[in-house]
């Protein structure tokens, strides 16, 4: 998610901010699956996936909001 950011400027955001570290844990666990749901590992129905695809953006975009006003 955030492979074009330095690695270390991301650990120390997660250490700094708790909320940022957790937002940042729930991401990488709704990534993982969603996309366990859609290689069939997971079964989910169409209306779960949906709405674990949005929760998903919508951390994404949050944590990338927190990461520009660490950095800018």
């Amino acid at each position: 998610m955030f492979e074009e950011r330095p690695q270390p400027e991301i650990e120390a955001l997660m250490k700094a901010n708790p909320e940022f570290k957790q937002l940042y844990q729930r991401h990488k666990d709704l990534d993982k699956r969603v996309m366990d749901a859609e290689l069939g590992v997971l079964p989910i129905d169409d209306i779960t996936l949906a709405q674990m695809k949005r929760e998903k953006l919508a951390a994404k975009d949050r944590l990338v909001r927190m990461y520009d006003l660490q950095h800018h």
